[in-house]
Formats: structure tokens, sequence, C-alpha cells
């Protein structure tokens, strides 16, 4: 079976007009046996809750091999959400946040990948609560942000125009022109999905974290990709791989320091991002967290409460590195490699952007050198 037919085949598990019962999406990835993955290439179909075959209808049950032989595995993820932060607790699904009660075996398995990961690390991963929601200026990546319409997330890090003869440092004698800077997070941190307007005011820290306008106002919206939302459109016809945006802000007011880790030191090709890569992200609600990939292609529906859901492609998921304010994290190598751009998950898997995808369709470069 060839590439397009194997992904048409896998198509079907989300198929327009008798989707399979709580299937969410799908990717490769590798089988799990008792809850430890085997290294064998395997097809993922993500569901929102796993179900006993025999409660399911025939046409609901997901095949164990693929008709090119390869082997399916059956993860149940929950319900997978745009991830700024929530107006307040709840055991339902909000835009602005989502509180999950995922298969506990499930979750178990996936956090088993990182287990060793943290156990090398120590302590790393044991930070001060609340210590990215406050004011900094110059504000490290990492820390709340947020468009004056909405709650708050995470301030990816900073990026600017690729100008050819252009400068990354502040003017200067000598220096040539200066390229312009600019705060990376979601759309729908920066843009209310797609809601808001070019130019409206963006804080730090977010609204939710005390951040008000002007006082806190650290950027103002420039782009963002639009997001295409069911039922607008029909979830078959997306196109989406990216959740992002920019907000233009001065040389002085914000650093490519990722707290805790550094400056992104260089940017990886998504065919480069493979599944069991270790990955870490600073993030405004969960600070440092680390993981592992599980896929690189997944497909996979993102609930984004009233603005409806998205259905995005060509998405990395990882094991839970992320909760609700942590949208717009730049996810990285453990050597502070730029991978990708969170922006959704649920207690059991996070999902992110390749950070190519989102380089080429904002034009924008986060780091010069290719790794």
């Amino acid at each position: 079976m060839s590439d397009s037919s194997r992904q048409q085949a896998m198509s079907d598990f989300l198929r327009p007009q008798s989707p399979l019962a709580n299937v969410v999406g799908f990717g490769h990835g590798v089988k799990w046996i008792d809850g430890q993955p085997t290294g064998e290439a395997a097809v993922l179909v993500f569901v929102t809750q796993k179900v006993s075959e025999s409660q399911l209808p025939e046409r609901d049950v997901i095949p164990r091999v693929m008709d090119d032989g390869t082997p399916t595995d059956v993860i149940a993820v929950g319900h997978v959400a745009a991830q700024r932060q929530q107006h307040r607790a709840s055991g339902r699904s909000e835009e602005r946040g989502v509180s999950y009660q995922p298969d506990g075996s499930v979750a178990e398995q996936l956090a088993g990948l990182s287990q060793p990961l943290l156990e090398e690390l120590g302590g790393l991963g044991t930070f001060e609560p609340q210590l990215l929601k406050r004011r900094m200026r110059p504000s490290p990546s990492g820390f709340s942000v947020g468009n004056v319409r909405v709650t708050a997330g995470t301030l990816g890090s900073v990026v600017y125009d690729f100008l050819p003869g252009a400068s990354v440092d502040p003017p200067g004698p000598g220096l040539g022109t200066p390229a312009k800077f600019y705060i990376l997070s979601n759309n729908h941190v920066l843009a209310d999905s797609n809601r808001a307007q070019l130019g409206s005011a963006i804080l730090q820290p977010g609204v939710f974290d005390g951040g008000t306008d002007p006082a806190d106002r650290i950027a103002t919206l420039d782009r963002f990709i639009t997001i295409q939302f069911a039922p607008q459109i029909p979830v078959e016809r997306h196109n989406n791989v990216v959740d992002c945006a920019l907000g233009a802000v001065e040389f002085q007011d914000a650093t490519r320091e990722q707290y805790f880790s550094g400056a992104p030191r260089a940017w990886r090709r998504k065919a480069n991002v493979a599944v069991g890569d270790l990955v870490k992200k600073t993030g405004r609600t969960t600070n440092i967290s680390f993981g592992r990939i599980i896929a690189v292609d997944a497909t996979i529906d993102v609930n984004y409460g009233t603005a409806g859901t998205a259905r995005f492609k060509d998405q990395i998921l990882t094991t839970s590195i992320s909760a609700g304010g942590d949208s717009g994290s730049l996810v990285t190598s453990l050597d502070n490699v730029a991978l990708g751009l969170l922006f959704a998950g649920s207690s059991v898997v996070t999902v992110a952007n390749h950070i190519e995808n989102v380089r080429a369709l904002l034009r924008v470069e986060i780091a010069e050198q290719l790794a």
C-alpha cells in the first residue's frame, strides 16, 4: 500500500458521513503492549474513551491491522481542546480551558514514556507555583500573555522577519536595518480565535493574571493564520496545520530566552522530528515539563468551545506536558532546538504544530541555524 493509499484508509476513521464512534484523530506511531512501547510501527487511532468491541456496532470497530498489514493501536486521549487559561474550574469542555477524566490506565501507559527521563532529570521539573504569571520586562519566553479580549496563554518566543541584510540586533553603528520583532504565540491566545482586530492590545501578564491595558501592554496584534472551524466549514474541508499569531513588540520588552532553558539555538525540519524524541517546554501554568513524542503526523479534532471545532493535520502529539494556560509554549529538544508550538491537549496528550509550518506560514525566523 502506498503512503497516499494508507493515508486515505486512515482518513476513513474520520469519514464525514459516518465517523467511527469516539474517534477524534489518527497518526503513525508504535505499538503498545502491556503498557510499554514495542518499537513496532503502528497506526495510532485516537479516541475520547475506549469501549469494548462487544459494546460497539460492527461498523465502529477499529480493524486490528490495516490492509497493508500495519497493526493499529487505539489510544484514549480524552477530549482534546485549545489550552488557554480557563475562566473557572469545570468538569466540562470550555474554550478557555478543560478539565478531564481520562482513562487511568492509558494515562499511566503514556506517562511511562516520560518516567525514565523525569528520573534522570531529578528535581528539574519542580518549580515555584505561579512563577510565570507575573509581569516581567523584558519578558522571557514562557510567561503569561494574551490579547486584551482573552484570559491568558503563554509567550512562546521572540521571532523576527527574515529580511536580506537585516540585523537581529537593535539599531547601532554599522548594524544596518534592524529586523521587526514579534512575540510568537497561538491565534487563540493573541487573536482570540480569529476574532480580534489587527492592532489590538496584547498584555503581559494576560488579563486572567491581572494584566490591564494600557499599563501592561507589551505588543499589538500584527498578523495571524486564520483557523477554519466547524460548523461554519465542514471538518472534512479543513486545512488547518497551525494555530499561531504574532504581536509586534519593541526589542527591549521581550527576550528570546526561554525561562529555565535559554534561547532556542536552532529549529528542526518536521522530517527530522521523530517518534520517541525527548522534548520539553516552558509554559505559564505548568512551568517547565518534559515528555516524549508519540506521533509526528497526527490528524486530530480540537475543541475551541464557542468558536467551534477545528481539525488539524500534520501535528506533533506528545505525552502530557501542558494544562490550560500553556497554549503558545515553544516545544524544544532537550538541547534547545525548536520543534513545535504547543496549542492544545488533554490530561493524556499535548498537541503542537511543527515549527517548520509556523515559520513558513508566518514568514518569520525563530533561529537562523537548522539542526
